[in-house]
């Protein structure tokens, strides 16, 4: 009985000390985790102080986060091996940093080499707004500098690939302008001279049959302009100016010309017929039977005015798109 008691207590000390070492072996295993550092420097080689470093798992996205210190170093400690990490690393005015999937092993002292961040690109949003009245006002006041040898209005002309159309209020500072012009004026004086030499109309000779004249002629042309160039085109939403073409054969730019008399060009940027201008000499020539003298009044001198007058479009424009576009100074200078 003794002997089996003496045994007993052998085999429960045996156990006891098994127990004691097998619970010191996982203690230790259970505590044989893995350390993570590295050093934070620009592309320069100079260290980045206070860069937020993040240690984040990839499956369950649980993190750590610290700061580097002054000379750009961070540490993580107690890493728990066999999970798979990827480092993170952003600093002010600096890009973010990501590192390539790291897997740690038990007592592993990993340094993480490469770390090298580099100066923020920044990007710039530029919204662009298409104002085409913007764009009309700056392309009014070239056309208000058109001169032919930079002397002769030549205001009427679009020389932009692309006009804008003009607003209501530019149609009429375009009449207006082109009224009062002082070439315009001498123009005026030029035409009622001739007129008065060939004794036309039958305003007799004398100043004051010259004054007569000077005046058919002055309204005759503000009428054209104002009704043609600035009352039915807005009413009827037309561009009264000839756009210039410049290219393509000949046969392309004569037709052009010549068919700018009849058709105009919307302020949407379509085609139709011109009635701007052919209402505007219209009625222009119907308005000169209020002041002509009764012996030239009548349906011969509307009908014959107005003929006059188309053809006076018709040639101005020929002229402009093969003539006067080489000697109307624009910003300037000749183009």
């Amino acid at each position: 009985m003794k002997h089996l008691s003496i045994d007993f207590g052998a085999t429960l000390a045996v156990a006891l000390v098994l127990s004691a070492l097998a619970s010191g072996q996982n203690n230790q295993a259970a505590s044989r985790t893995a350390t993570v550092m590295g050093t934070v420097i620009d592309v320069n080689g100079d260290v980045i102080p206070d860069a937020t470093v993040v240690l984040k798992e990839v499956e369950n996205n649980a993190h750590r986060t610290i700061v580097t210190t002054q000379t750009g170093m961070f540490e993580f400690h107690d890493v728990t091996p066999g999970i798979t990490y990827q480092l993170s690393i952003s600093a002010k005015g600096f890009a973010d940093w990501v590192s390539p999937p790291i897997t740690l092993n038990p007592d592993q002292f990993k340094i993480v080499t490469g770390i090298q961040l580099r100066i923020a690109t920044e990007r710039t949003t530029v919204d662009v707004h298409y104002d085409p009245v913007e764009v009309a006002t700056e392309q009014f006041k070239a056309e208000e500098k058109q001169r032919v040898f930079g002397i002769i209005p030549n205001f009427y002309v679009s020389y932009e690939s692309d006009p804008a159309p003009l607003t209501t209020g530019m149609k009429f500072k375009l009449a207006l302008k082109v009224s009062t012009d002082p070439v315009t004026a001498a123009g005026v004086f030029l035409v009622a001279s001739a007129k008065q030499a060939g004794n036309t109309p039958d305003y007799g000779q004398g100043w004051g049959a010259y004054g007569k004249r000077f005046g058919a002629v002055a309204a005759d042309g503000f009428s054209d302009i104002m009704i043609g160039g600035a009352i039915l085109p807005s009413l009827l939403h037309q561009d009264p100016r000839y756009f210039y073409q410049g290219t393509g054969s000949t046969g392309s730019r004569i037709r052009h010309a010549v068919f700018s008399t009849f058709v105009a060009r919307t302020d949407k940027g379509e085609s139709q017929p011109n009635y701007s201008t052919l209402g505007g000499v219209l009625a222009s020539s119907s308005l000169a039977n209020l002041y002509y003298p009764r012996s030239n009044r009548g349906v011969g001198l509307v009908f014959g005015n107005f003929a006059i007058g188309i053809a006076e479009r018709i040639g101005a424009s020929v002229a402009q798109e093969f003539l006067l576009g080489k000697f109307t100074r624009r910003d300037g200078h000749m183009k």
